[in-house]
C-alpha cells in the first residue's frame, strides 16, 4: 500500500504557511496567489492551526467581518489532525472522509513535513487500483 511519504516524493515540497496574526486578507491573496484551498499557520516554528476556505466562509463572510481586520488566529481551526509519513493513504483517506476536512499537515517528530488534501489521497488510491489492474491484466493473460 502506498504511504503518505510516497505520495510526498511526487508533490511540491513547499509549503505554504502564515502566523496567527497576519491578517486573514493576506492569508488569502496567498491561497489565491498560489491556487490552494488552505494555509498552514504557524507559531515560532510550531504548527498552531490551519486556515480553508471553509473557515474564511463560515467564520468570517456569514459573520460579516472585515478579512483586512481580522487576524488568522480568530478564524483558523485551532485543532488540527495530523498523520505521520508512514501511515497509509487510505486510512488518510477514511480519517478525512470522517472528520468531513479536506486538507492534512504531515508531521515527522513533531517536525512539519508536508501537507495533503483529499485530492492526493484520492489520486493515490486510484494510481494503487491502476497498478492493481495492471498486475492482474498481465497475471491472466500470461505476460
Amino acid at each position: 500500500m502506498t504511504t503518505i511519504n510516497d505520495l510526498l516524493r511526487d508533490k511540491s515540497s513547499d509549503i505554504w504557511t502564515v502566523g496567527p496574526d497576519e491578517s486573514v486578507y493576506d492569508a488569502l491573496q496567498l491561497m489565491a496567489d498560489k491556487n490552494i484551498g488552505a494555509v498552514l499557520v504557524m507559531d515560532s516554528g510550531r504548527l498552531v492551526g490551519l486556515l480553508s476556505e471553509r473557515d474564511y466562509a463560515r467564520k468570517l463572510v456569514l459573520e460579516n467581518r472585515s478579512s483586512r481586520e481580522t487576524p488568522v488566529r480568530d478564524v483558523m481551526t485551532q485543532r488540527v489532525a495530523y498523520v505521520s509519513p508512514s501511515q497509509e493513504i487510505e486510512g488518510c483517506l477514511a480519517l478525512m472522509t470522517d472528520k468531513r476536512f479536506r486538507h492534512l499537515p504531515v508531521m515527522d517528530n513533531d517536525k512539519l513535513v508536508g501537507l495533503v488534501s483529499i485530492g492526493d489521497l484520492v489520486k493515490g488510491v486510484i494510481a494503487d487500483k491502476e497498478f492493481m489492474i495492471e498486475q492482474l491484466e498481465q497475471y491472466i493473460t500470461g505476460q
